[in-house]
């Protein structure tokens, strides 16, 4: 999830203004902004972890189908070479920033190549954070029935409508993500449910998929609601939740080290989406007690270390539980064993409340971006505002409602927006905004990113094709 910092003085509201003065402002054309005019007061460990609650985000629930497509060894170079990347890439951000004093994303693509690259900049990060939001609404849309089906005992749903995941997705949406996106201002209220999103997707998830690979076997038969196992042959044996297990050595049990086929394409774009934080770098750096670009990049390269961590262990155990049979979003998966179990019950639960809390934080600066480049120079107006959420709420549920799977929603975001903020744009930043003085374009660093540029966009051409 990457989601844009916001003033975090109490009190600090600019009447009369633009919805925002930090995202996509408008760089004063008389004082060129540098980190020396804002005081963070941010600790190390502090930006740490608002760091790693920009990298977490609902990715991790797909990484497992992406280690089941590629194989262990091949998931886990992928995983290494992006990774990597990552934290290069953000040395080159903020290496940019250090020459021009620029605290924002978008006011880099503005100084590197004028309205064109702040435009593209803000472009991205607005279709980035729409992934965010579809992909969130996708896992109430996939999870809350289940849920629901749960708490009433419906063996059996015969298209009950609240049942139906769609109902829910529009339901949700009006009653609860609709009214917080309303407001004018989250204020701390924002940054206690991002700190809520991370604990939970990045824990809850984390042990969870780890403590049932310990308790499912494989191959694992199908949950019976019609009724629960009472008696033991000789070739089925029973838990005593009512799963049906079956001995182990079933082929489809092997994990596989390496596998190729028609949907390995995924995986880069599913690890791309995952890592994505790149926008959020510099309000952090801003923030940051007595900021140094080194000490910064040591913030990066743990938050990086922690994630990467993570995303392997949530990845390797549950395509260890599951293999050949892990679905694109990893929770929906462990239903098809017992959808009763409390456990996945209680992270389901919690879950959902932090994607459902998440989408008015993802909302708002996608709202301050359209503000920005839509009516620039325009006074804080409710209709507009009103207006702005309305329309993009509407178009997040038609595309989470018509989406085939969360899986068309990792690819295409992972495939587009997100190379474009984590390797693209960095790069031809650094190019353009380091003057030839300093490094000439025929200095090593300089060497590196241009050769490295060219068959990265070959890539992700092919990629997206």
């Amino acid at each position: 999830m990457c989601v844009f910092s916001t003033d975090r003085t109490p009190g600090n509201v600019e009447a009369n203004l633009a919805e925002s003065s930090e995202f996509l402002s408008n760089a004063d054309d008389k004082k060129t902004p540098h980190f020396t005019d804002f005081e963070g007061k941010t600790s190390f460990g502090m930006s740490v972890f608002n760091l790693g609650n920009a990298i977490m985000g609902s990715g991790i629930l797909g990484l497992a189908y992406a280690m089941a497509n590629t194989g262990i060894v091949l998931f886990v170079i992928l995983l290494t070479v992006i990774a990597g990347l990552s934290a290069y890439s953000i040395h080159l951000l903020l290496k940019s920033s250090g020459v021009v004093g620029i605290r924002a994303y978008e006011q880099l693509g503005f100084r590197a190549f004028g309205t064109p690259g702040k435009m593209a900049a803000g472009i991205a990060i607005t279709l980035q954070n729409i992934g965010a939001m579809s992909s969130y609404l996708y896992i109430v849309k996939y999870e809350f029935p289940l849920v629901i089906q749960a708490f009433l005992k419906v063996d059996n749903p015969s298209g009950e409508w609240y049942l139906n995941g769609n109902y829910l997705v529009v339901i949700v949406s009006c009653s609860v993500i609709l009214p917080l996106a309303l407001m004018k201002q989250l204020g701390y209220l924002g940054y206690i449910y991002e700190y809520l999103d991370l604990l939970i997707i990045q824990s809850l998830v984390s042990l969870q998929v780890i403590y049932k690979k310990f308790q499912v076997k494989c191959p694992f038969a199908e949950f019976s609601h019609n009724n629960t196992v009472t008696s033991v042959n000789t070739s089925v044996a029973a838990n005593a939740g009512g799963v049906q297990m079956t001995p182990g050595g079933d082929p489809a049990c092997i994990p596989r080290l390496f596998n190729l086929n028609s949907q390995t394409a995924y995986t880069v774009p599913i690890l791309a989406f995952a890592f994505v934080c790149h926008p959020e770098v510099l309000p952090i750096y801003t923030e940051l007690r007595n900021p140094t670009k080194t000490k910064m990049q040591h913030v990066s390269n743990i938050s990086i270390g922690v994630m990467y961590i993570m995303y392997l262990l949530a990845a390797l155990f549950g395509y260890l539980t599951f293999v050949d049979k892990v679905e694109a979003e990893l929770l929906h998966t462990y239903s098809r064993i017992d959808p009763y179990d409390t456990l996945i019950l209680c992270v389901r639960v919690a879950v959902l409340t932090a994607v459902t809390l998440t989408v008015p934080i993802v909302l708002f600066p996608v709202r301050r971006a359209i503000q920005q480049l839509f009516f620039p120079n325009k006074t804080f107006w409710w209709p507009r505002h009103i207006a702005i959420a309305v329309t993009l709420l509407s178009l997040i549920n038609l595309l989470v409602i018509f989406a085939p799977n969360i899986l068309g929603i990792f690819g295409v975001i992972g495939a587009t927006s997100a190379p474009c903020l984590i390797f693209i744009f960095p790069a031809v930043f650094y190019i353009r905004i380091v003057p030839k003085e300093e490094e000439p374009l025929r200095s090593a660093p300089k060497i590196i990113v241009t050769f490295f540029l060219p068959p990265l966009c070959v890539f992700l051409l092919l990629q997206w094709h």
